[in-house]
């Protein structure tokens, strides 16, 4: 059975700060750690603490907060602070897009009401989430192969979005629905997130689970035990080109080699749409020190080079549909995307009438 207690990755504490819930520490130390400076904010950030592209977008959106009260709500410091937020995790879009969406409407207010409201934007932002993941989920057990087996990919659950999850939202629904079997997870090298986050979110789902080596993948999916390969992303690019954690691109090739679905699960603040194509995707390249060891342990030699590029990008020809809040985007992605987009933006025109 579900566990009867929710995973809650972050609480907002108005006029001070954040509460989160330390992801480098788990699955072996549930530990929360306050966040009530700018730089503590950065440094959970870089550092992995919190992680996930939407709950980076709140996060960030909460450093700006934070700064206001810390700085003080000029336009030149919230600048500066949003500027440095911004650039803490580069690849992930909804990180500088949640920023400049408050930065800018805060802008306009005079400087006496600007902490309020980023303290209110950042709120409203995590209760959206909750209902965008709820309407992902919904989307996503409407296709035909969430069925039987279903793999996944690094950490797409609360701890990702800080709500419900997208991809694992996705497999959740589909297990209590009697739509899937069991979820396999990959551990997700360098740094474990499956292993360590989706799978510990999984049992706390009373989701069947099976770990296994991401070298594994191959000969998993060759085997037929799996219907269908779903994964979130941290950046669509308008043309349906998209980057998510490193490795997503080869489980893509081993789906289209063996013929079952390759499916996004993504809510649409997650598509750039200043971005024409995977190509113009920011890279993010980590510490060698992730992959020479593990916390601790170190298993190589010393001084070797290293290459470690935290995400991939997958061609738009090898997905099978981005499953997102609006409904399940098919191919050709460049004209899906684009109406998407225009309903948003026609949506917060009228919002803001």
């Amino acid at each position: 059975m579900p566990s009867k207690e929710r995973i809650v990755p972050i609480k907002i504490l108005e006029g001070q700060g954040i509460k989160v819930i330390d992801q480098t520490l788990l699955p072996n130390k549930k530990h929360h750690i306050f966040l009530t400076d700018t730089s503590s904010v950065i440094e959970a950030i870089q550092t992995l603490r919190v992680r996930g592209a939407p709950l980076l977008g709140i996060v960030g959106a909460c450093g700006l907060a934070i700064a206001s009260e810390e700085y003080g709500p000029s336009k030149q410091r919230l600048r500066r602070a949003a500027n440095r937020l911004t650039k803490s995790r580069p690849t992930a879009n909804n990180l500088g897009l949640l920023i400049s969406e408050s930065l800018n409407s805060a802008l306009l207010l005079p400087s006496k009401k600007r902490s309020q409201f980023l303290w209110n934007f950042a709120k409203e932002k995590l209760q959206d989430q909750k209902k965008i993941d709820l309407s992902i989920s919904k989307f996503g057990i409407t296709l035909p192969h969430i069925t039987g087996n279903i793999l996944t990919h690094c950490n797409t659950g609360p701890l990702a979005t800080g709500a419900h999850g997208t991809a694992l939202a996705i497999i959740e629904k589909a297990w209590l629905t009697g739509k899937i079997e069991r979820c396999y997870a990959t551990e997700t090298r360098p740094l474990l997130q499956g292993a360590r986050l989706t799978i510990w979110e999984l049992s706390q789902m009373g989701v069947p689970a099976t770990l296994l080596p991401d070298n594994a993948s191959a000969s998993l999916i060759s085997s037929g035990l799996i219907s269908a390969v779903i994964t979130g992303a941290d950046r669509i690019a308008n043309n349906g080109d998209t980057a998510n954690k490193i490795g997503t691109y080869g489980l893509a090739v081993l789906a289209k080699r063996h013929n079952i679905p390759f499916y996004i699960a993504a809510p649409t603040s997650t598509i750039d749409k200043h971005c024409t194509s995977g190509e113009r995707i920011p890279i993010e390249h980590r510490d060698s020190s992730e992959v020479e060891g593990f916390q601790t342990e170190r298993w190589t030699t010393a001084k070797i080079d290293v290459y470690n590029p935290a995400f991939d990008v997958t061609p738009k020809d090898l997905i099978s549909a981005i499953i997102t809040e609006q409904g399940v985007l098919q191919a050709p992605y460049q004209q899906s995307i684009a109406k998407v987009i225009f309903e948003h933006d026609m949506f917060r025109e009228t919002e803001n009438e």
